[in-house]
């Protein structure tokens, strides 16, 4: 049967119209990443792998996360917010809620909020910075600390089984990775902002056949 080219309409409200393609040949897939430490054999499928199974696990983390938040009344995110107060808290007594946001890889504006609602629960004191007025102190309550101590059992029941698997030393290396992932997908998200802005800078790749 002879190979047919669709008939291309662009998608309303997108920069891009589908690609016309031979309609009987389903081997062929666009590569998702071009960088040849990120193919196999010129393939992406294990990058694609990758990809899946970091859904796979952020999708069970979250679960896990909302599931001691809801142990002690709170939300996931407003869970995190607090253990990550209680923890860099340790030494100085307070943190800035830039320092805060800094470390949780979110805004300012984000963190204020979540630390709004928790300082109307009881669970978190702001005080103003004797030496700048502009920065607020953050320190959890008595209260707080009491649930989290309360908690910690579970935790680290939870925590020793969920990253069961690691060795000693991965620990190290995972959390660099990470924090190297971070900000690349920090970079990609400004390249897709502009390549959005900027629809004609995007280059189709070059026929196999050119």
């Amino acid at each position: 049967m002879p190979s047919e080219k669709p008939t291309v309409k662009p998608i309303a409200g997108h920069n891009f119209a589908p690609v016309a393609v031979d309609l009987y040949d389903r081997t062929v897939r666009p590569l998702t990443v071009s960088r040849p430490e990120l193919l196999i054999n010129g393939s992406d499928a294990e990058f694609r792998k990758l990809i899946h199974a970091f859904f796979g696990f952020l999708s069970r983390h979250e679960k896990v996360r909302a599931n001691f938040g809801a142990n002690i009344g709170l939300g996931g995110v407003e869970y995190s917010v607090l253990v990550a107060i209680s923890h860099m808290t340790a030494d100085d007594g307070f943190v800035i809620v830039s320092q805060l946001a800094e470390h949780l890889h979110l805004s300012s504006a984000f963190v204020t909020t979540v630390t709004k609602r928790l300082e109307k629960m009881g669970l978190v004191e702001k005080t103003v910075d004797p030496e700048d007025r502009r920065k607020i102190q953050l320190t959890i309550t008595e209260t707080a600390y009491g649930l989290l101590c309360a908690l910690a059992p579970i935790q680290q029941k939870v925590n020793d089984v969920e990253f069961g698997t690691l060795r000693r030393g991965d620990l190290s290396f995972m959390v660099n990775m990470m924090e190297s992932l971070i900000e690349g997908a920090e970079r990609a998200l400004k390249l897709q902002d502009y390549l959005r802005s900027n629809p004609d800078h995007i280059q189709p790749e070059p026929s196999k056949d050119a």
